[in-house]
């Protein structure tokens, strides 16, 4: 991206000039090095956001941002329904809730090192990934509209997992709003063998070593210290999310055009928040976001179960659970007056600042854990969330590295099988599905996490905790 053609106002936020059409600024926060490497289309994707109705403050994008649909990939938009705001398929992206979950071990490197390749193996055999993949729960009509309704309270009442894991996910496992009506009889067809499974693409769950805290108090808050062995997955709501996104881009492309609001890309088709159509699509949304969050903790659970049995002295506890794909409805405060709006975070993720009464009690005076995956042979960062970023971002964060390339470009540049020796040769075993797939994440493929997440550092979105580096992988 050009950056003379950006405003510079510190060394890690540039702004978009406001300019017919837009509503309201562009920003970007992120490097020069970073702003330098994204694709132009990212400006683009920025300033069409920018014109929506009910627009509030800025049109944003996170420091991994880079070109998606509709919105860019780390895009965030906050609307206002009382100023004919609007909810856009485009802005929550395809896979709802799509987000990662950090669990505790209470195991150090020392402990697993000896039977690492146990752990893989045993990992890679009992949580299904890959395309298509299914898992051992088969759910029926009812059984599907309640888990699209309860999220991972529903998969706790069955049995996987505790009461105690619900304080450590966002909106404690169930997010208000939900509308199983809402979601195709197609939509909920694919979901019906398809719980408890990773799926493919850059999902993964990896067993992770704590190499470096950058802020003791927050890390002991966190439990966490030096050589501490963690597992997170990264996965959201499978088959069923991506065709709610289907379903509806045709019933929001109607609702623009009926009630007229001019859209720079047809990805961006919206319709007004207080609408039918925008009231359906919310409902829709918030089932896949309950879905995720049951899929993650029934994975959770399975995950438990092979550290159990291969760890008796293991003490297995939620760290904790953040998505990014969704719009939610927040308070925010905007030029001194609370206010309720839908804040879409597409490849962005939640990062509440101290004080909130949403965050786990622990948590409430440092932040909310900010969960930033890496690839495979690259760290992964927690964070947390901070005053700062609750105004500046609507207390967002970037989600990951960002990918540096499409996934056709990676494919022809590296072998599956090639990555998985070369990985081996650093110590992180990876066990996959598919070498294609592999291929297709190379480390190569993405930004540098590092400097990624030292801009959302600087920035002020939140302040890094502890970096985490992988020591064993499953991809889809």
């Amino acid at each position: 991206m050009d950056t003379t053609t950006l405003n510079k106002i510190h060394d890690h936020l540039w702004e978009i000039p406001q300019k017919s059409p837009m509503r309201v600024p562009g920003r970007i926060f992120a490097s020069e090095m970073l702003v330098r490497a994204m694709d132009e289309k990212v400006r683009e994707q920025v300033m069409n956001v920018a014109a929506l109705p009910g627009i509030q403050v800025a049109s944003l994008a996170m420091p991994d941002a880079h070109w998606g649909y509709g919105f860019p990939i780390g895009g965030v938009a906050a609307f206002d329904p009382d100023e004919d705001g609007i909810i856009s398929v485009g802005g929550v992206g395809f896979d709802i809730s799509c987000g990662v979950r950090t669990i505790k071990t209470g195991l150090a490197l020392e402990q697993v090192r000896p039977r690492l390749q146990q752990l893989a193996d045993a990992l890679f055999n009992n949580i299904p990934a890959g395309v298509g993949s299914e898992g051992l729960i088969n759910l029926t009509s009812g059984q599907i509209d309640e888990m699209l309704a309860g999220g991972a309270r529903w998969a706790v009442k069955r049995g996987y997992g505790s009461e105690e894991d619900l304080a450590y996910i966002e909106e404690q496992g169930m997010i208000a709003g939900a509308d199983p009506s809402q979601v195709s009889g197609t939509a909920k067809k694919r979901q019906f063998r398809e719980m408890g499974t990773l799926g493919a693409g850059n999902h993964y769950l990896e067993v992770q070593v704590v190499r470096d805290i950058y802020e003791e108090q927050a890390a002991r808050t966190m439990g966490l210290k030096r050589d501490d062995v963690l597992i997170s997955l990264h996965c959201g709501s499978r088959g069923l999310g991506h065709q709610i996104g289907t379903d509806y881009l045709k019933d929001l492309a109607a609702a623009a055009h009926q009630y007229g609001i001019v859209i720079k890309d047809r990805e961006l088709v919206c319709a007004p928040i207080s609408s039918p159509q925008g009231k359906r699509y919310f409902g829709a949304m918030c089932a896949g976001i309950n879905c995720a969050l049951a899929n993650r903790q029934i994975i959770a659970h399975l995950v438990r179960q092979v550290v159990g049995r291969l760890f008796p002295e293991a003490l297995v506890k939620m760290l904790y659970d953040v998505s990014h794909n969704t719009c939610k409805v927040e308070s925010h405060e905007i030029n001194g007056k609370i206010k309720k709006l839908y804040v879409h975070r597409k490849g962005a993720t939640r990062a509440f600042g101290p004080g909130r009464r949403d965050l786990p009690r622990e948590y409430r005076d440092t932040g909310q854990p900010v969960l930033i995956g890496g690839s495979m042979g690259t760290s992964s960062y927690i964070l947390i969330g901070t005053d700062e970023g609750m105004k500046t971002s609507f207390g967002s964060a970037c989600h990951g590295a960002g990918r540096a390339m499409s996934r056709t470009q990676a494919g022809k540049l590296w072998q599956g099988r090639e990555v998985v020796q070369s990985l081996a040769t650093q110590g992180i075993i990876v066990r996959g599905h598919s070498f294609s797939g592999i291929a297709e994440e190379a480390p190569g493929a993405y930004k540098d996490v590092t400097a990624v997440v030292d801009a959302a550092h600087h920035a002020g979105l939140a302040r890094k905790v502890v970096r985490v580096v992988p020591i064993a992988c499953v991809k889809g």
